[in-house]
């Protein structure tokens, strides 16, 4: 059973216990008990000092471009699975499903503004901008108007159709870098996108899409300041593609430590480089910001009993909890101490360690802070 913690809407609960109160009228019954209750998860992550943890999904499509979705169901998945912001990304130059469906780049975000709000959910504007690989796919955050984007892919247009989006103040990360790695150029810091990045035309990397992690691109954005994201790039359904039964399996997302929980302090922290990519059991960040989420959920309790050995020999026992939402798998160095330790979400194990080691030290063998590193941690047992 499923034993995630989820908050029931009262707006939404009330019609369905009256639908559950039903009376059978002639000739027919109802099967309201087989109905899926309303309720939407609650992630636990904790504050990170001052800054809110906000769990953030900025690149999805719908049927506007090569979705198979209407925009309303990714507002029904977003509140459902618990996070607190998101954005349709709507390519601008591919829209396969032209012949069904109006092509209008502003759509989904207008279908959305209303019910996003009446959610509490935070609806940023977004479009991805589909230049052929290399240089690849770019994702603009915050635009204004995307009627007047570049609809042609002619190489030679490139930089222009990403200006259009640079003129009206987006935040702009390229996607997905390592998605076609048999085309030359197509995960290299080739010349375009270090024009992009030397006008501070670029400003981050997905650096996880979906299933995969680019860590190549974690060094990037740890190397020249830029912000690190984690999506979907979702075309089906969530519950289609995740195994969400699994106690530890969310959707990709990016986690943004910001001030408030608002459109306009998620841009203040996404400026500053202040977010975490996770998928399920991974995060992959800059070290500052990965530390600092690990030490607000992981906390190492004192000792609750000492085991005095036959040589006497002297071994004391700690609980070590996560009280989080997040997966960590630590991998103990030193010490005559437990070596290897699962910390499921919400959940703590035991740990023991010589009464005489006087720390533990080792590796979050489930973080990244570069492509070849996992964060390093240190408990003090004195």
């Amino acid at each position: 059973m499923n034993q995630r913690n989820v908050c029931l809407s009262l707006l939404v609960l009330v019609p369905l216990l009256a639908l559950g109160q039903r009376k059978d009228v002639e000739g027919m019954r109802y099967l309201d008990e087989n109905r899926r209750p309303a309720q939407r998860e609650q992630i636990i992550i904790p504050n990170v000092g001052a800054y809110q943890v906000l769990k953030c999904d900025f690149h999805m499509h719908t049927v506007f471009s090569d979705g198979n979705v209407w925009p309303t169901v990714r507002n029904q998945e977003v509140w459902q699975e618990g996070l607190d912001a998101y954005a349709i990304t709507d390519h601008i130059e591919y829209t396969p499903h032209k012949e069904d469906v109006i092509v209008n780049h502003n759509r989904g975000y207008e279908l959305l503004k209303e019910s996003a709000a009446k959610n509490n959910l935070i609806l940023l504007k977004g479009n991805e901008l589909t230049r052929d690989t290399p240089p690849g796919h770019f994702n603009a955050l915050y635009n204004s108007d995307a009627s007047e984007y570049i609809v042609s892919r002619d190489t030679a247009l490139d930089k222009e159709a990403l200006m259009k989006a640079s003129a009206q103040n987006a935040f702009i990360f390229w996607n997905h870098p390592g998605w076609k790695p048999g085309i030359e150029g197509s995960y290299e810091w080739i010349p375009f996108v270090d024009y992009l990045y030397q006008n501070k035309t670029l400003h981050g990397i997905e650096v996880i899409n979906g299933f995969g992690i680019h860590l190549k691109a974690l060094d990037w954005c740890i190397d020249k300041g830029l912000t690190v994201m984690g999506s979907t790039d979702m075309h089906s359904l969530v519950a289609h593609e995740y195994d969400l039964s699994k106690e530890y399996v969310h959707r990709t997302m990016t986690l943004v430590l910001a001030k408030e929980r608002t459109a306009e302090s998620i841009r203040e922290a996404l400026v500053a480089g202040r977010t975490v990519a996770w998928a399920s059991k991974i995060l992959a960040g800059k070290e500052e910001h990965v530390r600092a989420l690990f030490e607000a959920c992981v906390e190492l309790m004192p000792v609750h009993y000492t085991e005095e050995k036959k040589n006497g020999d002297k071994i004391n026992y700690y609980e070590l909890r996560n009280n989080s939402d997040l997966y960590f798998e630590l991998d103990l160095k030193n010490g005559n101490s437990t070596k290897r330790v699962v910390l499921y979400p919400r959940s703590a194990q035991q740990i023991t360690a010589s009464a005489e080691t006087a720390s533990l030290s080792g590796e979050v063998i489930s973080t990244y802070v570069r492509s070849d590193q996992h964060l390093t941690v240190n408990f003090s047992l004195k």
